[in-house]
């Protein structure tokens, strides 16, 4: 019995102890709420993947995704948004190291990468629309327009965020609150890369081969 309790008050103490610690740091509590947001995010993009796939071949006699995908076009934002990816990572590098212009310059090409990338999908969806090509043509193309425009919305938004951002560093430096909001863009802005990978793979890729 005594065992027993001996056991019992060793536990107690450690709760005891952990209570007395106090909350989490506001960084990790920030972190843990953002990644929450981004699996949220990540449960639409999968119901609207699974839209896609059930859709993709519903063309209604209109245009396919082989006769409208121009591959080049796609190579090359693909390219641009990982390069970007990877100026984002140097950008957090330097914010942790609270050099400002390492970050600066890392926000530059990284919003520079991502209006590229934005350029060629809005040049991409309005070829397809000059030709007929429209979301009311066909359930795959609704699917197509849904499933790309969300995620080049999501582009637009980060694009402005990043902005925002690079306005508030100037004015107010490398505050914790400043460094916890880089901290988030840069996991939404990965979160975006890895997205648009899978993109890549189902929409374009797979595509072409149907």
């Amino acid at each position: 019995m005594s065992i027993a309790v001996g056991v019992d008050d060793v536990y107690e103490g450690e709760l005891v102890k952990a209570s007395e610690a106090g909350p989490a740091p506001k960084r990790i509590v920030v972190g843990y709420g953002f990644w929450i947001f981004l699996l949220s995010d990540i449960v639409m993009f999968s119901a609207l993947f699974a839209g896609y796939a059930v859709l993709a071949k519903a063309t209604a006699g209109g245009p396919t995704a082989a006769q409208l995908f121009n591959q080049q076009n796609v190579a090359l934002e693909t390219a641009f948004l990982l390069l970007s990816s990877y100026s984002c990572g140097l950008m957090s590098l330097a914010t942790n190291s609270q050099r400002y212009l390492g970050t600066f310059v890392g926000a530059a090409v990284t919003f520079l990468l991502g209006a590229a990338f934005l350029t060629l999908e809005l040049r991409e969806f309005h070829s397809m629309v000059a030709i007929g090509a429209t979301p009311q043509r066909s359930a795959f193309l609704s699917a197509f327009f849904t499933l790309v425009g969300c995620h080049g919305l999501h582009v637009t938004v980060g694009l402005a965020w990043l902005v925002l951002m690079m306005v508030q560093l100037a004015m107010w430096g490398f505050r914790p609150v400043v460094e916890r909001r880089m901290l988030c863009f840069a996991l939404f802005w990965h979160a975006l890369d890895i997205i648009w990978v899978t993109i890549f793979t189902v929409v374009y890729l797979m595509g072409v081969l149907r």
